[in-house]
């Protein structure tokens, strides 16, 4: 038995995590008030240095669900987290085009501009690594690799954490002009300022039909999982390490309520709908159309063998592209002491 855990901090991205249903079902605070402990939300913080931390995994006793590219970040520069779990829920991943242009295909990108957001203010431009990956995936699927396109840097000044998060209904938006960071990338391409842009998620599916885009290639439905692999494929479930060698119990206790909302949402799929439209800030629609009809099914937390080698192959396109100073080992990064328990006594109930 660990000692006991007074304040656990949690965090998630807005996209679709079983941390993200736990907590929207109470269950997280529930579960942890039981052991005394009291959960925050580390984005919602006053603190800029501890909604930073969404990013850079520096407070102690913290969970992270979501985009692996912070998280991975944080492990190469550092940082002393364990990964506990990743979930691989598939998304649309677009590169979109003006009807216009001409762009129909993947081949009808060699030689045109590609706009890429280039965030001036932050430790990790997870925005500009995912859009990359999503062009340099797309782009190999027809032999051609980004030296055969023009790319366009579109600049935006604000911070990652310049704002704490807003709530509202349930629903999260974080600050610092992050809401609409994506839209710099779209209003460049209505604009005529560049010829194509990647876009990801509900964003890209709601973008594309409401501006009439060209999808002009979705990695995320390519049956090889290596080019679907992104910074949302799959996601990390990370915490630091003092929470591991202090409050072990706390960590086995994150990997049952993810576990429990898992097998909760695979049995309602109409209320994980609209749960995750709620993390997603969009809507029900969106949601089916950016993750499925069976998104429901696809929370599942595991360090399956397929989720591993695509973070790895994630990591070393990271690590090669410079967005990380170190190299990562992903199964070195790998404490499954947690989530093995976490397992045995699911099946034991």
């Amino acid at each position: 038995m660990s000692k006991k855990l007074e304040t656990l901090w949690y965090t998630r991205c807005p996209v679709p995590t079983g941390l993200g249903i736990a907590l929207q079902k109470g269950w997280l605070e529930e579960s942890f008030k039981a052991q005394g402990t009291v959960i925050k939300s580390l984005r919602e913080s006053n603190d800029k240095a501890v909604r930073e931390s969404h990013f850079d995994h520096t407070l102690e006793n913290s969970v992270r669900h979501g985009g692996n590219i912070p998280a991975i970040w944080a492990r190469s520069a550092g940082r002393e987290t364990r990964l506990l779990g990743l979930s691989w829920s598939d998304e649309t991943q677009r590169i979109l085009s003006l009807p216009e242009s001409g762009i129909r295909n993947v081949n009808d990108l060699k030689g045109r501009r590609i706009g890429l957001p280039k965030w001036e203010n932050v430790q990790i431009d997870f925005s500009r690594a995912q859009a990359i990956r999503g062009l340099e995936n797309a782009l190999k699927t027809e032999g051609l690799t980004v030296d055969d396109v023009e790319i366009v840097d579109l600049a935006i000044g604000a911070g990652h954490s310049d704002e704490p998060a807003q709530r509202v209904a349930g629903t999260q938006l974080f600050g610092g002009g992050r809401s609409g960071g994506h839209n710099t990338e779209l209003v460049a391409l209505i604009r005529g300022e560049v010829d194509a842009i990647f876009l990801k998620g509900a964003h890209a599916a709601q973008a594309a039909s409401q501006f009439g885009l060209v999808t002009v290639i979705d990695t995320g439905v390519h049956p090889d999982p290596l080019i679907r692999a992104n910074n949302g494929t799959p996601r990390t479930l990370t915490v630091d390490l003092n929470l591991i060698d202090n409050y072990f119990d706390s960590a086995v206790l994150i990997v049952e309520n993810v576990l429990r909302a898992q097998e909760w949402a695979s049995a309602h799929p109409d209320e994980t709908r609209r749960f995750l439209a709620r993390e997603t800030n969009a809507s029900e629609y969106w949601v089916t159309a950016a993750y499925g009809e069976n998104a429901h099914q696809r929370l599942d937390t595991n360090l399956s063998e397929q989720n591993i080698k695509g973070l790895q192959d994630f990591t070393d396109f990271l690590y090669r592209w410079k967005f990380l100073p170190n190299p990562v080992d992903v199964n070195q990064w790998i404490d499954v002491r947690p989530f093995d328990a976490a397992s045995l006594k699911a099946k034991a109930a």
